[in-house]
């Protein structure tokens, strides 16, 4: 199967695709092969349901939002390997040393997570798209009263600006102590 992968993909496309994404050619091919497995019309793209089979996002409280991030990447019902690839570079983990990819950076990966919130796109969070995630998060695991607590404490020490919702700028101030780059990362094939 890596073979015919690598024979699909030209050479270079694969370095376009190490070029905006920091992934090594031999991870590219690998992950154009799951890729390919996952496509099920043999056509080149990914449906939501193709998503969705992954047992791992199946699994996941959050595994519609880490879908739909895919389909902001594309703005389109299906989603191409180039496409994928980027929305994968986000998880990259940033080496030591090594210069940085524009897809893996704090501010990315902070891009990614703020939009895993904002789930209408307006580019803030309000107290009912907070709750919403964090009933994904948890279920029935904690009562609402004990969310609306959490929420509400949540967005008045983000809040600086007094809207009742979380800008981007109050989500990363928000963020500054927590370890966005080991959290968000995920070690691909070595």
């Amino acid at each position: 199967m890596g073979a015919k992968a690598s024979m699909q993909l030209q050479e270079e496309e694969i370095n376009e695709i190490q070029n905006e994404t920091g992934f090594s050619p031999n991870q590219i091919v690998r992950l154009y092969s799951r890729f390919t497995n996952l496509d099920k019309l043999n056509n080149g793209f990914l449906s939501r349901e193709d998503f969705l089979r992954i047992p791992e996002l199946a699994i996941n409280p959050l595994g519609d939002r880490i879908v739909h991030a895919f389909f902001q990447e594309s703005n389109d019902e299906t989603v191409n390997f180039k496409q994928f690839m980027r929305v994968l570079g986000r998880f990259r983990p940033i080496k030591i040393n090594v210069e940085k990819n524009k897809l893996n950076t704090r501010e990315e990966k902070l891009k990614f997570a703020f939009r895993m919130y904002d789930l209408d796109g307006d580019d803030k969070i309000s107290r009912e798209e907070l709750l919403a995630v964090l009933h994904m998060m948890v279920g029935a695991n904690i009562s609402e009263e004990q969310l609306g607590s959490i929420a509400d404490r949540t967005i008045s020490e983000a809040d600086i600006d007094g809207d009742d919702h979380i800008c981007f700028q109050e989500f990363v101030r928000a963020m500054e102590r927590v370890d966005v780059e080991q959290k968000m990362s995920i070690r691909f094939l070595h």
